[in-house]
């Protein structure tokens, strides 16, 4: 049976199997150091009992008043280990982590506008499209629309503190915004 446990910086240097997919976004060292010491309640991993690591949240809260909210840096999940809810598992941990830690309205993430099976899994988990920020990424390069492949959606999904849905919106797939309007 895996464990989910709070991420410790040694495990860094255990998480390369899983950095390497294409589609997780990594960081410097000292990015991730970054948010291990001011959000250490906001990153997790999910192990096996032998110690592999199998996925990783990270996440920090930012904003104030109705803006509040957890925010979800990187999940991923190693190829191995996918579709047994460890997903579902991580993002309900930092709802509840934001909601009551953090006094949180929702949580938002980002997620690149190609990446039709994480869109559809967090869809499958309450989230919704808020906007869609232009060039918030950059070019992977895969030979689709450069456009797509680069764009983001910014999902969010309504935290206890937001019971009228205020902090999501219906048409969000219909908003464009630059990244430079992103704070």
């Amino acid at each position: 049976m895996s464990v989910l446990r709070p991420f410790r910086a040694t495990d860094m240097f255990k998480f390369n199997h899983i950095n390497l997919d294409l589609w997780t976004e990594t960081y410097a060292i000292n990015f991730y150091l970054g948010y291990f010491s001011r959000w250490p309640d906001m990153c997790a991993v999910q192990e096996t009992p032998q110690g592999r690591i199998m996925g990783y949240v990270i996440g920090k809260a930012e904003g104030a008043g109705p803006e509040r909210h957890g925010h979800v840096t990187a999940l991923s999940v190693a190829p191995e280990y996918r579709r047994l809810g460890l997903s579902r598992k991580f993002m309900s941990w930092l709802e509840q982590v934001s909601d009551e830690n953090y006094r949180g309205y929702f949580v938002d993430l980002y997620v690149r506008c190609v990446n039709t099976a994480a869109i559809t899994m967090y869809e499958s988990f309450g989230y919704s499209v808020y906007r869609r920020v232009k060039e918030y990424y950059s070019n992977l390069g895969l030979g689709l629309n450069p456009r797509d492949e680069e764009d983001g959606f910014d999902m969010r999904k309504p935290l206890s503190r937001d019971p009228m849905r205020r902090s999501v919106r219906a048409n969000g797939r219909d908003i464009t915004v630059s990244a430079h309007e992103v704070p």
